[in-house]
């Protein structure tokens, strides 16, 4: 069926790692490859599992102290191609864009870090750029691609992949990118009242 997508890749990054080890077992199990950056991609390879650095995809380090990491055309590229659009696919083999099947993202915990009484600085710093870009970007493309935007997601994916295997369906995705702009929108409003206050 047209509409079913194979989970061949996922990108990972997260900052709670809680929960995702279950996750990581079962995408395994079903012969999906993990690209990951930082502490998630040491996690992941502590679990025992092969996974591909970010930086090595893009040839770029993690710059600026982390505040850029996923943000290179090989990454969002490869989660906003269109699978059955003859020009992104043409482009894809042209720059050597992998395609990325599942995005796996948990955003900095901004609202917890500001209900801390951190100070500014280090509020400034939970402000997620990557995550969130992340989060938008696969769920524009819900039509190829599944985005889990927080670990609140994490079972809701275990269970399609206890049903299905690794793949899932343009409802899976799209119930998928709702949640995802629900989280997307809620992050950014505590953010802009954080500001207004």
């Amino acid at each position: 069926m047209a509409e079913t997508r194979q989970i061949k890749t996922a990108l990972i990054s997260v900052f709670h790692k809680d929960g995702l080890d279950e996750l990581l077992k079962k995408l395994n199990e079903n012969g999906v490859k993990f690209l990951s950056t930082g502490g998630t991609q040491q996690f992941i390879e502590s679990l025992g599992y092969a996974c591909e650095k970010v930086e090595d995809v893009t040839t770029y380090p993690s710059i600026l102290g982390g505040r850029v990491k996923t943000l290179h055309p090989k990454v969002f590229g490869g989660i906003l191609a269109r699978r059955d659009h003859e020009g992104d696919q043409a482009q894809m083999a042209e720059y050597e864009i992998p395609a990325i099947d599942l995005v796996i993202v948990d955003l900095y915990p901004f609202e917890q870090t500001v209900a801390s009484g951190a100070c500014e600085a280090d509020i400034i710093e939970k402000i997620d750029i990557g995550g969130i870009s992340l989060i938008r970007a696969g769920a524009k493309n819900f039509k190829d691609v599944a985005i889990v935007p927080s670990k609140a997601e994490y079972s809701v994916l275990l269970d399609i992949l206890n049903r299905k295997g690794a793949q899932t369906d343009i409802e899976d995705r799209k119930m998928f990118a709702t949640r995802a702009f629900g989280v997307s929108s809620h992050y950014d409003t505590a953010i802009h009242s954080w500001f207004t206050k």
